[in-house]
This record gives structure tokens, C-alpha cells and sequence, in this order.
């Protein structure tokens, strides 16, 4: 294993789980309407997962002989409900490419390995359930404007 990239994959996940933790708090702050009802804990629960998976990575960074990455990627802003939830899509979708580049270059430490696929099954989850609700939120609002123009 090439430790220095190892440590430098996951910093690179490091910055944007730190991204995930303001990106879906601001979410959380700025979601309106009657939808701040259903979304407004969906993101602030993200945006404490990201967190719990910063600390993660952090440490194991620290355990590896690294230092951890106190930056973060831009955040993507939006006060409308579908770009939000789109914007936690590719979020999600950039955090499995991430982890699984990492795992690929760890492939022969295999507790690094089940550590870090751990939280990749998390993020694919993610990216299971925004596509899911993505799906059922389109529909709803074509639902919607059909309703309104009859």
C-alpha cells in the first residue's frame, strides 16, 4: 500500500465530508414551505451523518501517520426543495466514487478495507434513498401541475 496516497485519498474524502456537514445544514436552514416539514430533519440528519463520518476519517488519518484537512469544498446553495435534494444526490454520488477510490488503493490492508466499506455501504444508501425521493418529488409535483392546469 502507497501510504502517503492512501492518506491523501482520504483527506480528499475528509474535505468533503466536512462539505456534507455545511452543505446539508445550510439545506436545513433554508428549506421553506411545506416542505420544511419533511426535508428540514432529513438534512440536518445528513448533515450530522457527514459529521460522524469526518470524525471517522480524521482519526484514521491521525492512526495512518497523516494530518487531517481542516478545509472544505464549495457548497452548493439553493432555496428550492428539488435542486436541494439533487445537489444531496451528487453529494452522496461524489462521497461513493471517493470511498471507492480509496478502496482501491488500500485493497491489501484488509481492516482498512472493511473500516472504510463500512461507510461506503452509508453513502450508497444515500444515493439510494435521495434517488428514491427524487423519483416520488417529480412525480408529485407533475402531479401537481396537472391538477393546476385543469
Amino acid at each position: 500500500m502507497n501510504l502517503p496516497k492512501v492518506i491523501d485519498l482520504l483527506n480528499d474524502v475528509l474535505r468533503h465530508e466536512w462539505t456534507g456537514v455545511a452543505q446539508y445544514s445550510q439545506a436545513g436552514f433554508v428549506v421553506q414551505g411545506i416542505w420544511r416539514e419533511v426535508y428540514a430533519s432529513k438534512f440536518f440528519k445528513s448533515a450530522e451523518e457527514s459529521f460522524g463520518h469526518a470524525k471517522l476519517i480524521g482519526d484514521k488519518i491521525v492512526a495512518l501517520g497523516g494530518v487531517p484537512v481542516a478545509e472544505r469544498n464549495p457548497v452548493k446553495q439553493s432555496s428550492d426543495v428539488q435542486q436541494l435534494l439533487e445537489y444531496g444526490l451528487e453529494f452522496e454520488s461524489k462521497a461513493v466514487e471517493l470511498y471507492t477510490k480509496v478502496l482501491e488503493a488500500c485493497s491489501d490492508d484488509r481492516p482498512l478495507v472493511i473500516f472504510l466499506e463500512g461507510i461506503l455501504l452509508e453513502e450508497q444508501e444515500g444515493v439510494d434513498d435521495l434517488t428514491k425521493i427524487i423519483r416520488e418529488y417529480r412525480a408529485i409535483q407533475t402531479t401537481s401541475r396537472a391538477a393546476q392546469a385543469s
